[in-house]
């Protein structure tokens, strides 16, 4: 495999011998990072990390925020079918292949927020909530059924450099969408221009604000919802 383990230290925190280019190899994963029964927690490590450590098999929650991770390749986590939250904030992450999550089916959480991103990867059917927040997104990047995905709840877009609202699909609770270059809604952005009885109700929490659009000129967008979008708006 991708690390041999030596030798249990205390508990169940083990010392193993890391492989993987980007990481010193005589630093295992389980003393750069925490490793509890099921988690790993691998943040702001010294000496930089710049690729994702390898995990134990059963590791179900990966925490490694604030390193200098640059890159999410198709077999880091191809091995680790377990993992069901990972989050991978304020690394420099600039590309992720697209079959990098692809294979995780009991993945729910998943956050790629405050890095480089320019397009999203395939993600996941079982995702619950995703978070790209601060990165470089542009509409091109984000593919027409990017979030068909049946158990999204919470959907976390904020500042990147989206031109256009993305397909929003029925489940989702929370929509955030602040400060990014969005120009123009419809009543086709979150309705239906075909059904003046097409409800939505779960959708409970939008944010536009920070963006060049102006509401008032398209008072029927938000017709089928139960709230209005929250925050300052032009007008």
């Amino acid at each position: 495999g991708e690390w041999g383990c030596r030798a249990s230290v205390k508990g169940n925190i083990k010392t193993c011998e890391n492989k993987k280019p980007g990481i010193p190899r005589y630093l295992p994963t389980c003393l750069l990072c925490v490793c509890l029964t099921g988690s790993v927690y691998c943040e702001e490590v010294s000496p930089d990390m710049t690729t994702v450590p390898a995990l134990p098999k059963e590791t179900a929650y990966l925490y490694a925020r604030f390193n200098k991770i640059q890159k999410i390749g198709n077999k880091d986590f191809a091995d680790i079918l377990t993992l069901k939250r990972i989050d991978l904030t304020g690394n420099i992450i600039s590309e992720i292949e697209d079959g990098a999550f692809s294979k995780l089916s009991l993945l729910e959480e998943l956050s790629l927020a405050e890095n480089r991103l320019v397009k999203l990867p395939m993600l996941p059917a079982k995702l619950t909530t995703f978070n790209a927040n601060f990165n470089r997104l542009k509409t091109k990047g984000v593919k027409a059924n990017a979030f068909k995905l049946s158990k999204l709840s919470n959907l976390y877009l904020s500042d990147n450099q989206l031109e256009a609202v993305p397909h929003i699909p029925e489940n989702v609770r929370t929509l955030h969408l602040q400060n990014n270059n969005i120009s123009d809604v419809s009543v086709d952005t979150f309705c239906r221009s075909n059904d003046t009885y097409y409800l939505r109700p779960r959708l409970t929490e939008i944010r536009l604000d920070g963006n060049p659009v102006v509401l008032s000129k398209n008072p029927d967008t938000f017709t089928c919802l139960n709230v209005l979008p929250v925050g300052q708006y032009r007008r």
